[in-house]
C-alpha cells in the first residue's frame, strides 16, 4: 500500500542549511577541528596547522558540505575563523624563528583577520567556541565574542578540545560554562566528535 501524503511528509528527510563557525583563542585547535569535520564529510583540509600563533589569518570557507544523521540532512558552510586575541604582538612570532619583517607582516594579517572574524558574526547560524581544555577556561575566552553571539541569539556550543592530553580538564570547562551546551573532544584523534555532531544537529 502506498504511503499517504502525510506519511510521506513525516518520513521525508529534513534538510537544513547551516553556516557553522569555529571561534576561539589562538592555538586552541580550531583549524584542527575544522579539518577533522571537513575530512569526515569527504573534503580536504580547510587550512594548515602550525605551532606558530595565528597560522589562520583569514576566514577559511568550505561550502556545500553534506552531513546526514538521524534523518536530518545538513548542508554546511564551514567558516574557520582566525584566532581571537585582544592584542597581536609581532615579537611573539620572532620567538618562532620569523624575521622581524615577517613577524610584522604576520601581525598585520592577524589583526585584519580578527576584525574580519568579528564582523562576520551576523552571518553565522551556529558557533563552535573552541577551548584548550589543558588551560584555565576563563582566561582563554574572548568575552566580546561570546557577548556578541549571545546578543544576536546565535546558538553556540562550547568545545573543550585536547582531551587526549593527560592534563586535560574538560569538567572545569563544563563548570565554567554550566549554562551552555559543552562537548569534550579531541580534534586530533577524533574522540567524541560524533557527540559534537549530535549537538550541532540539535542546535540547527
Amino acid at each position: 500500500m502506498s504511503l499517504s501524503w502525510i506519511q510521506k511528509i513525516l518520513t521525508r528527510k529534513k534538510k537544513k542549511d547551516v553556516r557553522l563557525a569555529f571561534y576561539g583563542e589562538v592555538n586552541a585547535g580550531k583549524t584542527t577541528l575544522a579539518n577533522k569535520i571537513a575530512n569526515d564529510l569527504g573534503y580536504a583540509d580547510l587550512g594548515p596547522v602550525s605551532e606558530i600563533p595565528h597560522e589562520t589569518r583569514k576566514v577559511l570557507k568550505l561550502e556545500n558540505a553534506q552531513l546526514e544523521k538521524d534523518g536530518v540532512e545538513v548542508n554546511f558552510t564551514l567558516l574557520d575563523m582566525p584566532g581571537i586575541a585582544s592584542t597581536v604582538d609581532y615579537r611573539n612570532f620572532v620567538k618562532f624563528g620569523l624575521t622581524e619583517s615577517e613577524a610584522i607582516q604576520r601581525a598585520k594579517e592577524a589583526t585584519k583577520g580578527i576584525l574580519e572574524a568579528i564582523k562576520m558574526i551576523d552571518q553565522v547560524d551556529i558557533a563552535l567556541v573552541i577551548l584548550d581544555s589543558t588551560k584555565v577556561p576563563f582566561e582563554q575566552v574572548n568575552l566580546t565574542i561570546l557577548g556578541n553571539l549571545q546578543l544576536q541569539n546565535i546558538p553556540l556550543i562550547i568545545v573543550a578540545n585536547k582531551i587526549d592530553l593527560p592534563d586535560s580538564r574538560p569538567e572545569l570547562v563544563r563548570q565554567t560554562f554550566s549554562g551552555q551546551t559543552t562537548v569534550a573532544v579531541s580534534a586530533k584523534t577524533g574522540d567524541n566528535v560524533d557527540e559534537l555532531y549530535d549537538a550541532i544537529i540539535r542546535s540547527s
